[in-house]
């Protein structure tokens, strides 16, 4: 049966409304900072084949890489009712160790209908330094590594395999309380997702899915056909690997044929020593969030829009690295330089569309004490920054941009948990490029520090700084600062009770002479 636009709709609002009904469980059963106040999840629904076909308005670098990854995974197990498997190995589907992904089946009737998922961060996974982001050369270092394996069996949980990932975080009460929140919003997905079933029936169930598929095809089609045929390029660089080397090339070609597009990576430099280093799923989630972008709001999020889309980055390069490259910093870090690429590409050949670059980083902060301490606390947060501008629109000041979405923390909550106070809270004036429409600007967010602890900063935009379009100024570069004193984007420290730690965020490229 076909459907009509507004049975269309009303399909593609259902199930988008499950994933958000997840999400809201898993933030309001969660236990850590992270994920109930700063909302570091995402929640998605897949076919029975590992397919996208619905997503939260949450993480682009969390559902992206899902979308691409699950399709491999998803074969690997002989599924039943009430399983559940646990990964987060960026070599197996998962982007970086912090981030934990749930995927459960459904089942109607004894046949496979479908998966829902959920991907948390987890601000101590167990790395060699507390906030589970340190200045790693291994990704043996930056926490314990779960391959796909089955957590619950047959509605049945493995309390062993559970106890072992808590037993290695220094906060393992918000650790088990966050893997129960994780299980319980999956449960509300199976619930939700099996009454929509029953309620149409199986046939149009499997009937729908191809329907919203087409439907997102045809929407990419008509989108991405507006592009000229032709070779678009643009290279970027990471400041640095964090252990000396600089200037680390990510360059992008877009070749457009019609409405098919291939994304090449060739001339990429190598991975590298460090965890800038990207999985290839990685690499794949900003390129489906650049092409999202040309798409109206309204068009369903499945994995029909990406069909049109094709991806190659060498393996070994920096952004497709090889099992055992450390990775931690390469999804939050790289992913946003990718997108810079990509929209530098995309503004050749759509000039008239052309933005400039947002502040290109998450100004990943992780804190915590040593971890022989009797009171051990671990905390991990990215800063906002400035937006790019683009014809007819300023970017906006002190907002997450592009593959990260979540939340500030609050200062009260800050300082309520942890031995931390916030001295400075404010916008960095000034910062956002200066154009016929200005780049947002970034913020100022200074620590002050009551207790000993171990500080890792892994930054960019400090050595170049993001670039205007149309001929417009660029943002300002972030800087980081120890008791007044500038330190490096990727760096270890020691604070003692008494010590402050400033971050002044990039702001945006402006548009426009």
């Amino acid at each position: 049966m076909t459907m009509d636009a507004i049975e269309l709709s009303l399909f593609a609002n259902r199930i988008g409304g499950i994933c958000e009904e997840m999400g809201t469980h898993l933030r309001r059963a969660a236990f850590s900072v992270n994920i109930r106040d700063r909302s570091d999840y995402s929640c998605a629904l897949f076919d029975a084949g590992g397919g996208l076909l619905a997503q939260s308005a949450d993480i682009p670098v969390h559902l992206g890489s899902m979308a691409y990854a699950l399709r491999d995974l998803v074969g690997r197990f002989a599924w039943q009712p009430g399983d559940t498997v646990v990964f987060n190995d960026p070599y197996a589907g998962g982007t970086h160790l912090p981030d934990v992904t749930l995927l459960s089946p459904v089942f109607h009737r004894e046949r496979l209908c479908g998966f829902v998922a959920n991907r948390a961060h987890h601000a101590d996974i167990g790395a060699s330094a507390p906030g589970s982001m340190p200045l790693s050369a291994r990704l043996d270092e930056e926490g314990v590594i779960i391959k796909p394996c089955r957590l619950i069996e047959k509605g049945v949980m493995d309390h062993a395999l559970l106890d072992s990932f808590v037993a290695e975080s220094r906060n393992p009460d918000d650790e088990r309380g966050d893997y129960m929140a994780q299980i319980s919003a999956n449960r509300i997905g199976l619930e939700r997702l099996a009454q929509l079933i029953a309620a149409i029936g199986e046939p149009a169930w499997f009937d729908a899915q191809e329907q919203i598929n087409r439907y997102g095809l045809r929407l990419a089609e008509f989108a991405f056909a507006r592009i000229p045929d032709g070779e678009y390029r643009f290279c970027d660089v990471m400041d640095d690997n964090g252990f000396g080397r600089t200037d680390i090339r990510i360059c992008a070609a877009l070749r457009v044929h019609g409405a098919r597009i291939d994304v090449d990576f060739a001339g990429t430099s190598d991975q590298v020593k460090g965890n800038i280093n990207c999985p290839l799923p990685v690499t794949a989630a900003a390129v489906y969030y650049v092409f999202r972008c040309l798409l109206p709001a309204y068009a369903p999020t499945c994995q029909g829009v990406f069909s049109l889309l094709s991806l190659h980055a060498p393996e070994g390069c920096l952004l497709n690295a090889r099992p055992g490259c450390a990775v931690a910093a390469g999804n939050t870090e790289t992913s946003q330089r990718i997108v810079d690429c990509l929209l530098g590409a995309l503004g050749k050949a759509l000039p008239g569309e052309s933005v400039a670059a947002s502040q290109g980083t998450m100004n990943n902060v992780a804190l915590g004490n040593a971890d022989d301490h009797t009171d051990a606390w671990s905390y991990y947060e990215t800063v906002a920054g400035g937006m790019g501008a683009g014809d007819g629109f300023c970017g906006h000041s002190a907002v997450q941009t592009h593959m990260t979405n979540t939340l500030n923390t609050p200062v009260e909550v800050l300082e309520m948990k942890y031995p931390l106070r916030v001295g400075c809270y404010r916008l960095r004036r000034g910062s956002g490029g200066k154009g016929r429409f200005d780049g947002g600007c970034g913020l100022t967010r200074e620590f002050e520090f009551l207790a000993p602890a171990r500080v890792t900063l892994l930054t960019e935009r400090r050595r170049h700084a993001p670039w205007g379009a149309a001929g417009g100024g660029g943002g300002l570069a972030g800087v980081n600062s120890f008791n007044g004193k500038r330190v490096p984007g990727k760096v270890s420290l020691d604070a003692a009770a008494g010590d402050r730690l400033c971050i002044d965020t990039p702001g945006g490229g402006a548009w426009g002479d």
